[in-house]
């Protein structure tokens, strides 16, 4: 298995959220 960037999709899958989540996460930085 090659080393890639995790895409958002991939990060929702394994936090177990919904990828909407992960976007306004990335986007709302304090």
């Amino acid at each position: 298995m090659k080393l890639k960037k995790a895409t958002i999709k991939d990060v929702a899958k394994m936090a177990n959220v919904s990828i909407t989540t992960v976007s306004l996460v990335l986007n709302n930085k304090p």
